[in-house]
């Protein structure tokens, strides 16, 4: 119990992204930085009092320091959608601390159900190294997950299906996603939306953090080289070629801004990305690229919820809070158990609970 209390505070000061000293700061400094670090190594415990200024601080219920995890959750081979230089220190230990904490409580309530459902994961088996290749890794995905030449519906509910473990946490807007290991479970973490979020943002790093899982690159790559490649794959799998060709035509000068906004509702891919991919098969050169991008920030399009056109997909994970419900279903969870794997209290989760039978 001491160790693991330690463990529990140690985590939720990483989850806030502070420091010792920025948690003695917060406290006012009615305990020393030396007193919070002996607490994370279980030679000292806070007194009640204190317990619940922390809790406070930190924003996580008293609960939580006292609770054991039943799964222990590493995560291995991270990538980022973003450049990890987007993110400072603190922050990245944040992110990753959070994904660790919502994934916890994801496989416990797996293990609970007792469930063995299948995976269907897509591994490209030839080494990715050119633009190229990352559009064939995307037309062999779109043949293995029979998805034809249609628009993806909602690529989150996609794959979940698949198996993918997808979860959502609160995170910088500096953050959009990452990919992650842990065992032989893969998992995908995104920043949690904002009213102002575009959603076929959140489908392009879904589909990008699943390159990442997806293609082997050749060993030595750059990073800037691999996220390109990523971008590609995203791209593709979005708008296949063939279909991209019939709607835009090649040797374009112009695209207006209707024109742009019809093909975004009908297939979720973003303005930039519409850019990028028209580039990638030659429908543009690079200085019409260029310009159509000056144009793009110019007009202001790239700032958040600006751009015009929406995409009407969910695009949020909904498997975990679906197990929620079968569990309670089920009589294997209480109800105040059903709230700790929410994330919220008790009387919270009754007030959403609408019981039919």
């Amino acid at each position: 119990m001491e160790t693991n209390f330690a463990n529990r505070i140690f985590s939720a000061r990483k989850m806030a992204g502070l420091s010792l000293q920025n948690l003695a700061d917060r406290l006012g400094n009615v305990i020393s930085k030396q007193a919070l670090n002996k607490y994370e190594h279980g030679i000292m415990k806070p007194d009640s009092s204190l317990l619940n200024t922390l809790s406070e601080v930190l924003n996580v219920p008293v609960d939580f320091f006292f609770s054991e995890p039943a799964v222990a959750v590493e995560l291995t081979n991270i990538d980022y959608r973003k450049y990890r230089s987007r993110l400072s220190k603190s922050e990245e230990e944040a992110v990753e601390e959070k994904a660790k904490e919502v994934l916890e409580r994801y496989f416990e309530l797996e293990n609970i159900l007792n469930l063995k459902e299948p995976v269907d994961y897509f591994i490209y088996s030839k080494v990715v190294s050119d633009v190229k290749e990352a559009e064939d890794a995307a037309k062999a995905l779109r043949s293995k997950w029979n998805l034809g030449y249609d628009p993806i519906p909602d690529v989150v509910e996609m794959l979940e299906d698949k198996g993918y473990k997808v979860a959502e946490i609160e995170a910088p807007n500096s953050f959009d996603g990452l990919k992650a290991d842990s065992g032989d479970k893969k998992v995908i973490i995104l920043r949690k939306a904002s009213p102002n979020d575009d959603i076929v943002r959140r489908r392009f790093t879904a589909l990008h953090e699943l390159a990442h899982h997806s293609l082997t690159f050749p060993e030595g790559i750059e990073q800037k080289e691999e996220e390109k490649l990523c971008h590609t794959f995203a791209c593709a799998l979005l708008y296949p070629e063939d279909m991209a060709r019939k709607d835009l035509h090649k040797d374009r000068f112009h695209f207006y801004q209707n024109e742009l906004k019809f093909i975004k509702e009908r297939w979720g891919i973003s303005f930039s990305a519409l850019f990028s991919r028209a580039l990638q098969l030659g429908i543009i050169n690079d200085y019409v690229y260029k310009q159509l991008n000056i144009g793009y920030r110019t007009r202001k399009l790239h700032e958040p919820g600006n751009e015009p056109g929406r995409y009407w997909s969910k695009e949020a994970p909904v498997r975990f809070e679906r197990l929620i419900y079968l569990a309670l279903g089920k009589e294997l969870i209480s109800v105040n158990e059903a709230a700790y794997f929410v994330g919220t209290s008790v009387w919270r989760f009754r007030e959403q609970m609408q019981p039919l039978v």
